[in-house]
């Protein structure tokens, strides 16, 4: 029996780390999951386990490579973003991985930000909200000027997707697409390192840039394969639609946030605009993706607890619920005009639940105030592009009512719910189509359901 010729992608997110072998119809062949502790970095705080994850990734690699029903042809990576591994001369990991959600100290970020030049000047030309370590060169600045010691150690500090690819490769490089999101590092003006990297020697620990799109050839265990240098997990997942879609088009990513994704818009960011949280991504290509962003799937699952819980119902009961045009309208017009909104939650928190004489009803309006932040969210990253359609993947493109609403605040587009089984990982097999796959991408990578606006009613 001839075996099935494949890439393997490493799919790496906080909580669930994958691996996916990919043949050459982009159909899932062989999925593996598996979690990991946390452990503390060296200020007690905790952070991913990089030994367990190193182990991990190697093993998977090697057990693969044994099985004969499968021909390795390429290997790719794809990881959550704002985390640095940093490597020492000699090849080893000098530091414990940095959670992106560990607070910067205050007196190092006004120092760094009187130095350069103001939050609004370094926001706007490197189109990166003030975020702290979820700024990732700001990891940087603080190591080299908090931990000394730990700085002149390393070589090369590597975002996670390129350690995972020097594992296999053993080549030190850096990503566009891990460079030039929010990290603060990437001047999008001068399309190069921002002055503050060179100043502060930042750059002499940052690998060259390696194409998203090229690949190494590496030889493992008597097989040859083709392996790329890893993608930023949010950049990857918009490969899929890049290579279905032509025509200008919005994707609205759903999870903990809710972050729409503009490949078509190069207007430059605005104060106003990162004031409103908007920001800018990279393709895979190394062109900007504007997007704004709404943590709204964290309310989500906030709110509905709360809902439950009033009600006496399981806490996952908004599955059940199917959409009601006629619960759509006691609150519809109640509307906050605030512009700092955006980076906050909706209203909806301090809605007395006494007002609702079901689950369902509560449920409704609760969607409906979240619907009121995402048109405005998406509306910021509109603008003039002459977008026609909106897709929405993840959790909320599963959501009936949530879908409805969307097709109500934007009457005058088409509005898909978007799925593409495991989009992160099938983008980083697509960035590298050409160095492993003959065949040609297939058109039903993406599976559709249209959403009409309901009742010709529109959200405001």
């Amino acid at each position: 029996m001839k075996a099935v010729q494949v890439i393997a992608i490493f799919d790496i997110g906080k909580t669930n780390k994958k691996f996916f072998l990919i043949d050459e119809y982009y159909k899932i062949v062989l999925e593996r999951t598996a979690n990991f502790k946390e452990t503390v970095d060296d200020d007690g705080d905790p952070c991913e386990d990089v030994d367990l994850l190193t182990t991990w990734v190697k093993q998977s690699l090697a057990d693969i490579l044994a099985l004969k029903k499968f021909d390795i042809k390429a290997l790719n990576f794809s990881t959550y973003g704002a985390s640095f591994v940093h490597i020492d001369h000699g090849g080893k990991v000098a530091a414990p991985l940095c959670n992106y959600l560990k607070a910067f100290p205050d007196d190092l970020k006004d120092e760094f930000y009187a130095q350069y030049g103001g939050e609004s000047v370094i926001s706007r030309e490197t189109a990166s909200p003030v975020l702290g370590n979820l700024n990732s060169g700001m990891q940087l600045y603080r190591i080299k000027h908090r931990k000394p010691e730990l700085f002149k150690k390393i070589k090369y500090s590597l975002h996670l997707p390129q350690y995972l690819a020097y594992l296999v490769t053993g080549k030190y490089y850096s990503d566009i697409t891990s460079i030039g999101c929010h990290t603060q590092l990437w001047d999008f003006v001068k399309n190069d390192y921002h002055s503050w990297v060179y100043n502060e020697g930042i750059d002499k620990i940052l690998a060259p840039v390696f194409p998203s799109d090229d690949s190494m050839t590496v030889e493992r265990e008597g097989h040859e394969f083709q392996v790329g240098s890893g993608l930023h997990d949010s950049s990857s997942a918009l490969i899929p639609y890049l290579a279905s879609f032509s025509e200008p088009f919005i994707l609205i990513s759903t999870g903990t946030w809710c972050i729409s994704l503009n490949p078509f818009n190069n207007n430059p960011l605005t104060i106003d605009e990162l004031h409103q949280d908007c920001l800018c991504y990279m393709e895979y290509h190394g062109r900007p993706v504007k997007a704004s962003r709404l943590f709204a799937g964290n309310e989500h699952e906030q709110q509905t607890k709360r809902i439950a819980q009033h009600f006496g119902k399981p806490a996952d009961q908004y599955k059940k619920v199917k959409y009601n045009p006629e619960y759509v309208t006691s609150q519809v017009n109640i509307i906050v005009d605030d512009r700092d909104s955006l980076m906050q939650q909706s209203v909806f928190g301090s809605r007395d639940l006494n007002s609702f004489a079901s689950y369902d009803e509560a449920y409704h309006c609760l969607i409906q105030d979240i619907m009121r932040q995402q048109r405005a969210s998406t509306q910021l990253v509109i603008q003039d592009t002459g977008v026609k359609r909106i897709f929405v993947d993840g959790g909320f493109g599963k959501n009936v009512v949530y879908m409805n609403l969307l097709a109500a605040a934007f009457p005058h587009l088409e509005v898909f719910a978007a799925s593409v089984a495991q989009a992160t990982a099938i983008g980083a097999a697509l960035s590298i189509h050409k160095h492993w796959n003959t065949k040609t991408i297939p058109g039903d990578m993406i599976e559709l359901k249209y959403y009409a606006l309901a009742q010709k009613m529109e959200v405001q």
